[in-house]
């Protein structure tokens, strides 16, 4: 039962988005570059505090 959910979740998943980049592309794009500077974000805040430990945990 948990595969059949999955599958549907997916498949509904995949469908809005198809939707939402058809009826309005521009949007679409700024949901992805919103994404993507999470990422990013994400990705600077992993670096800092990795150099922050590198360093000894220094203030």
């Amino acid at each position: 039962m948990a595969v059949n959910s999955k599958k549907i979740a997916v498949y509904v998943l995949v469908v809005f988005a198809l939707y939402v980049i058809i009826t309005d592309p521009a949007k679409a794009a700024d949901y992805v570059q919103i994404g993507f500077e999470g990422i990013s974000s994400a990705a600077q805040a992993i670096g800092d505090f990795m150099t922050w430990v590198a360093d000894g945990a220094k203030n």
